[in-house]
């Protein structure tokens, strides 16, 4: 459990990243060309939107860790339900 934790929040805290940098480089990117009165909401959501599919490339390697961690710990409670609902039925061999 702790491995998935650890993989999940390394993922989500570097698409919060990639979404932070995208917002910096859009807001001091309008401003040397000339916006001077660009909201800062306003470079948070264009970083927001481009971040989406941008990080679907950038971060491939940690949402395959994160997915792979995920699909353990689902593996061993669809084993764990199973033996419960064996135990259930009468059918427990130990």
């Amino acid at each position: 459990m702790g491995r998935m934790m650890t993989d999940v929040l390394m993922y989500t805290l570097a698409r919060i990243a990639l979404v932070v940098v995208l917002t910096v480089v859009i807001y001091y990117g309008a401003k040397a060309f000339g916006v001077q009165n660009l909201p800062t909401y306003v470079a948070a959501l264009f970083g927001l939107v481009i971040a989406m599919p941008l990080g679907i490339w950038l971060l491939r390697p940690l949402r395959q860790r994160a997915t792979a961690s995920i699909a353990v710990i689902d593996e061993g409670r669809r084993a764990e339900r199973e033996r419960l609902q064996s135990r259930l039925r009468g059918e427990d061999d130990a």
